[in-house]
């Protein structure tokens, strides 16, 4: 169990929870300020004056003044009318930061909710109750709407979740629990579902995957360049501090760490006809280490948004008013999810060209066709390369901007949205694309490094190697090759390629 003081979660705390699931609770020292903004809720619901989203409508509805005695009702319906999510579940792990997300957000004492509104979410996470949350739905403005809802809903015993592994309704989850629904009080509904949790955890798990990715691409471009004995002179560390930039630095100095006693890059030190190696083996710093740059700043907004409070309105207990802002808007979310996705796609465009590089036996320095060692009779990597090139191109497609394409809703009431959700939605997709591509990187690597016998790579990339063939081994004649494909894919979705190597690049 992690407890969490709102304000001061990190990226890796973060990551724990996404990675292992591991269920988390507020400090007690948040229950005070929380309590005291729900007691600020509780006398402006029995008063007489107008406060949006505790006694009044929501939307373009806000003018509707509701009585007190229908302000449970209210918060009721506002849940049940707004669970309008489409499209597959979103999974666990997914689903489990959300709520953590959530958690956070209410945690600062601003929201107005109650302890035990708080109370049933850390439950929830604790026993294994898990709402069922439709993938689709919601505009990041204003906030995650229908996403949310569906985990309100879970949580006043309406809707569906999962519990011990199997779905049902949420109701019967929440009794096989030992839990029981809650009524929601003024304001907790909108407090539930005004907010960012959805598309901020859905941009968090395309970082961390994006992360692993990039540490990965660092090492099997290191294999690559020793499979087609490449140069390690555009790894000198003076060409990269004289550039500046701390991405391109940080791949520069672990490729030459990774590459460190390679027999392979000694042998042709002197006498290669070759003066330079194409690009995608000469650049992969300054490309990847871009990337890394760009997936640091999107780091730094999204460790921000997820201590953030991005409900409406807002509790201010200092100054004893209840005010009405626009957090919910999910512009820094869109943002950062559109820079992850940029990166990611460039990642996966240069590691497509080393593929490329390595079946072709006009650039491979002499390594087989295809790297079939009877070629002809076999046909090698040629179509596992046709796949990277498929998925890169899918990528450079779902990598156009989602934060520019903004289109009014609920009667022009919310005329700008971020497109936050779906934007960092797909980067789920993006980055199974890119672990297949660098998966496929790493057979050919590794076909083209056993070509070069007796020579040897480094130490490092012998362990990569050591590593791989414990479960696929080398191509020497056609086979069914999609079940390599995925092992290989899942060893760097799994962190293994960089592990293997010692490669840890701090964000």
């Amino acid at each position: 169990m992690i407890e969490m003081i709102p304000g001061t979660v990190t990226l890796a705390t973060l990551e724990d929870i996404y990675r292992n699931l591991t269920p988390a609770r507020l400090d007690a020292s948040a229950r005070e300020p929380v309590e005291a903004a729900a007691q600020m809720v509780a006398e402006a619901a029995a008063g007489e004056a107008a406060v949006y989203g505790i006694n009044t409508g929501f939307g373009k509805l806000a003018s509707t003044k509701i009585a007190p005695e229908d302000t449970a009702t209210l918060q009721r319906n506002l849940i049940l009318s707004h669970c309008c999510g489409v499209g597959e579940a979103l999974p666990e792990d997914k689903t489990r930061l959300m709520m953590t997300l959530k958690l956070l957000s209410m945690g600062r004492g601003a929201s107005g909710v109650r302890w035990l509104v708080i109370d049933q979410i850390e439950k929830m996470l604790a026993h294994g109750v898990i709402p069922v949350i439709p993938s689709q739905g919601s505009v990041g403005a204003s906030g995650d709407l229908a996403p949310l809802a569906h985990m309100a809903a879970a949580m006043i015993g309406a809707g569906e979740a999962t519990f011990e592994g199997a779905r049902m309704s949420s109701d019967e989850a929440l009794k096989k629990a030992g839990l029981e629904p809650i009524v929601l009080g003024p304001k907790e509904g909108l407090g539930l579902i005004n907010g960012t949790q959805f598309s901020t955890a859905c941009a968090l798990a395309g970082l961390f995957d994006a992360w692993r990715m990039a540490e990965a691409s660092m090492t099997i471009a290191a294999l690559t360049t020793d499979a087609i004995m490449g140069s390690t002179a555009p790894l000198v560390a003076d060409i990269h501090t004289l550039r500046g930039h701390a991405g391109q630095i940080d791949v520069a100095q672990q490729m030459r760490a990774i590459m460190d006693g390679s027999e392979i890059r000694e042998s042709h030190r002197e006498g290669d006809t070759r003066v330079q190696d194409p690009y995608c083996i000469r650049c992969q710093p300054q490309v990847v280490g871009a990337a890394l740059d760009v997936l640091r700043m999107a780091a730094k907004t999204l460790e921000i948004e997820a201590n953030a409070v991005t409900d409406n309105p807002l509790v201010l207990v200092g100054e004893g008013r209840i005010v009405s802002g626009g957090n919910f808007h999910a512009e820094y979310v869109g943002f950062a999810a559109d820079q992850i996705a940029l990166a990611v796609a460039e990642i996966g465009a240069i590691a497509q060209r080393r593929v490329a590089l390595m079946v072709d036996p006009t650039l491979s320095h002499d390594l087989p066709p295809f790297l079939t060692p009877d070629p002809g009779l076999n046909s090698g990597f040629m179509i596992a390369e046709v796949t990277t090139a498929a998925l890169m191109s899918e990528n450079k497609h779902l990598a156009n901007p989602c934060v520019t394409d903004s289109t009014p809703t609920s009667a022009n009431q919310e005329d700008h949205v971020s497109m936050a959700a779906h934007g960092a939605l797909r980067l789920s997709k993006m980055n199974a694309n890119l672990s297949v591509i660098l998966g496929v990187e790493m057979l050919c690597a590794a076909q083209g490094v056993e070509a070069r016998a007796p020579l040897q790579t480094s130490a490092r990339l012998q362990d990569v190697l050591a590593m791989l063939r414990e479960d696929i081994p080398s191509l020497a004649e056609d086979r069914y090759l999609a079940p390599d494909i995925e092992a290989a894919s899942a060893m760097v979705r799994a962190g293994r390629v960089a592990a293997a190597a010692g490669v840890e690049v701090s964000a």
